[in-house]
């Protein structure tokens, strides 16, 4: 027998999972586990950076999303429907990958509200090659089961069936000691003969080791804005949400050993790949739909003509190398791409600086005015900037005014249509003076006494609690003598570096 963790919130199910990818990853194999699924709150935050620590160690990835479900439609957003009901969906295949992302990202910009939302409509749309579990006691079926609407709660169980087909729905038991999961897994396990869909037992993973469950609660009280002495903040009343190993999830449901194997069979159902390495560059509208090759050569001689007057000799030989290697390597449109952005600032008056990086090594950038850098002048080197015996992709550093460097982004989606163009990610992490910060606050102290603390540590940049207190005796001393300061510490170190918020960045944006 074997078991597999389906139900797991890594670090990206922002202020509630407490799972760090790599020791997440670590830890499964300590426990001789052969795969294990990230299953993050309504987002896919961490799915690559799992799925390759994954490989690296030797253990199969499962891709999932715990979503959010509107009570109705996801157009729907009134105080009546904020209480959306959880459901975990799992890619099986590579289409149910695509089907994923399709839905959390709909979630976002359709159902958004308080959470990203999806209903059974887009569910029905976008079901193919997942698998679907009926989540934790805040799923649809738990929920009607734990309001006495049995009947209620067969219909939902047939209708989620119907929508996902015979054999890709599970009813999900789970037992972490929280009043009504027995009553619920008890219900679920007649529910499974009488209806035959099969049972699968998950544990709500939200952190590594039985220990953390104390940091996981200071996690959400950040989350909240609550302390841990506040009566009515948000807690998980257990300590059993941690990476069992699979005796222990055995050990709890001995009257359903089909529960814990189902969970590895699904495992090993789910087949999702990625692949590393392969550019898939947008093509650029040519004028009179023309050469790609011809255009960027005929933009480059025209611009060289201007930079140096007549294109020959050194110009020339340099001009003609370049193109062939942009064009063996297959980065035309990427140049093209480039140039006509930067033509646009310039164009529009918006402040360009003159580049940076390697890019400055390339004659067909300067001739196009990407870059103002004569690289025949200072004698650059383009194959730090491309180099055809060792292919990788070019990197362009280029600097717009940010008062108007939107007005470009703008560009950019009318340029490539709206559906095609999306401004990255990033996340605030917590640092080490401000991880102090909110858990000092927490914890309940003063906002003296923390202040007096998190100004002990250095500020510099990267500078992390470790060196800290490397660098403080003041800081060792305090941690050593002060039992509210230690217990503090204990905290923060725990959670130092975890994702605190998701916002835009500023600058980044990917062309699809």
């Amino acid at each position: 027998m074997a078991f597999t963790h389906l139900h797991l919130h890594t670090e990206y199910s922002l202020l509630d999972g407490a799972c760090r990818l790599k020791p997440l990853v670590k830890r499964a194999k300590e426990l001789g586990m052969d795969s294990l699924a990230i299953t993050d709150h309504g987002v896919m935050y961490g799915v690559v950076d799992f799925y390759s620590l994954c490989k690296e160690e030797g253990i199969h990835p499962v891709i999932g999303c715990e979503v959010y479900m509107a009570p109705g439609s996801r157009f729907d957003k009134d105080a009546k429907n904020r209480e959306s009901a959880h459901l975990v969906l799992l890619c099986e295949t590579q289409e149910g990958y695509q089907n994923l992302i399709k839905l959390v990202s709909a979630g976002f910009t359709q159902g958004y509200y308080y959470r990203p939302r999806i209903d059974l409509e887009l569910l029905e749309e976008h079901a193919k090659g997942l698998i679907a579990l009926s989540a934790c006691l805040s799923g649809d079926i738990p929920r009607l089961v734990l309001a006495g609407r049995l009947e209620e709660a067969k219909a939902m169980a047939r209708r989620y069936e119907r929508i996902m087909g015979k054999g890709n729905y599970f009813l999900e038991i789970q037992d972490h000691g929280i009043q009504g999961e027995r009553q619920v897994a008890n219900a679920l396990i007649q529910l499974s003969k009488e209806l035959d869909i099969p049972l699968v037992a998950t544990n709500d993973v939200h952190y590594l080791r039985q220990q953390d469950a104390a940091a996981q609660e200071v996690l959400m009280c950040i989350q909240t804005g609550k302390t841990l002495q506040d009566e009515d903040r948000m807690e998980m009343h257990t300590d059993q949400l941690y990476l069992k190993s699979e005796q222990e999830m055995a050990s709890l449901f001995p009257e359903a050993p089909e529960a814990i194997e189902n969970a590895h069979a699904i495992a090993q159902r789910c087949k999702v790949d990625f692949e590393f390495g392969h550019y898939h560059l947008p093509d650029f509208p040519v004028p009179g739909g023309g050469s790609h090759a011809e255009y960027l050569r005929k933009l480059c001689f025209e611009g060289a003509a201007r930079r140096y007057g007549k294109v020959e000799g050194k110009v020339l030989e340099r001009l003609e190398y370049e193109l062939s290697v942009i064009e063996n390597c297959g980065y035309v449109d990427y140049f093209l791409i480039v140039w006509d952005f930067v033509r646009f600032a310039k164009d529009n008056d918006i402040p360009v600086g003159p580049g940076r990086g390697s890019g400055a090594g390339s004659i067909c950038a300067y001739a196009l005015t990407i870059t103002d850098i004569d690289p025949l002048k200072f004698d650059l080197i383009f194959e730090r900037f491309l180099n055809p015996e060792r292919v990788s992709m070019p990197d362009f550093d280029i600097d717009f005014c940010f008062e108007r460097r939107q007005e470009v982004i703008d560009y950019v989606v009318r340029r490539y249509g709206e559906d095609r163009v999306a401004q990255i990610i990033t996340f605030g992490t917590m640092a080490a003076r401000g991880v102090v910060r909110d858990v000092g606050r927490v914890l309940g102290m003063s906002y003296a006494e923390v202040d007096e603390i998190a100004k002990l540590i250095p500020m510099q940049l990267g500078m992390t609690l470790e060196k800290a207190f490397e660098i403080s005796a003041e800081l060792r001393a305090l941690r050593q003598n002060n039992e509210r300061a230690r217990k503090l510490f204990e905290y923060a170190f725990l959670l130092e570096g975890m994702p605190r918020h998701a916002s835009t960045h500023a600058a980044g944006v990917v062309i699809g």
